[in-house]
C-alpha cells in the first residue's frame, strides 16, 4: 500500500472512530497513565495507524545518499555505508514518534475507549473495516455525486417546467417563455 492510501486510510479510520463514540475524553495525555497509554499504544497498533511513517528514515536516507552521491560521486560505496549506519543509529528516535502517538490519543480518548477501539479494529470484522473502509467511502463518494448530478438535472428541469406552467398560468397563456 503505498503511502497517500496509508493516509487516506487512516485518516478515514479516525473519522469513524471519533463518530462512533460521539464525544471526546476529557483526560489530559500528562495525567495519563502507564495503563492508559499502553491502551492508546495498543489501539494505535489495531488501528495501524502509524505504519504510514515506516518510510519515513527509508526515504530520508535514499535522499541523502542521492545528494551526497551527486557531491562525492567517486564515494558511492562509503556513502552507502555512511547513510546506512546513520539512519540505522536513528531508528530507535521512532519510539519517539509511537509514543507522542499514544500521548495524542491518550488526550482524546478515555482508556476504556482505547480497550475498545483495540477489541473491535483488532477483530476480524475491524481488520475488513481498515482493508476495505477506504474503498467503500470511495465507492459511497462516487454515489453520492452521481445522485447529485441527477437531482442537480432533475431539479433544474421540473422547476424549469413548473416555473414555466405558472408564468403561462399567471399571465393566461401569454408570454410563458419569458
Amino acid at each position: 500500500m503505498n503511502f497517500p492510501a496509508k493516509v487516506g486510510r487512516s485518516v478515514a479510520v479516525a473519522v469513524v472512530a471519533l463518530a462512533g463514540l460521539g464525544v471526546f475524553s476529557s483526560a489530559s495525555a500528562q495525567d495519563a497513565t502507564p495503563e492508559h497509554l499502553e491502551a492508546a499504544r495498543n489501539a494505535l497498533d489495531a488501528l495501524g495507524i502509524t505504519e504510514q511513517f515506516d518510510e519515513i528514515l527509508p526515504n530520508q536516507a535514499d535522499l541523502v545518499q542521492s545528494q551526497l552521491t551527486q557531491v562525492y560521486p567517486n564515494y558511492h560505496e562509503m556513502i552507502d555505508q555512511v547513510v546506512t549506519d546513520t539512519a540505522v543509529s536513528l531508528a530507535s528516535r521512532r519510539g519517539d514518534l509511537e509514543n507522542e502517538a499514544a500521548q495524542i490519543y491518550a488526550k482524546i480518548f478515555s482508556q476504556e475507549e482505547l480497550v475498545a477501539l483495540a477489541d473491535f479494529y483488532s477483530s476480524d470484522v475491524g481488520k475488513k473495516f481498515i482493508q476495505y473502509g477506504p474503498i467503500a467511502a470511495r465507492e459511497l463518494s462516487q454515489a453520492g455525486d452521481i445522485w447529485a448530478r441527477g437531482i442537480a438535472r432533475d431539479l433544474n428541469a421540473q422547476a424549469q417546467q413548473e416555473l414555466s406552467q405558472r408564468i403561462a398560468d399567471q399571465s393566461g397563456g401569454e408570454n410563458a417563455s419569458e
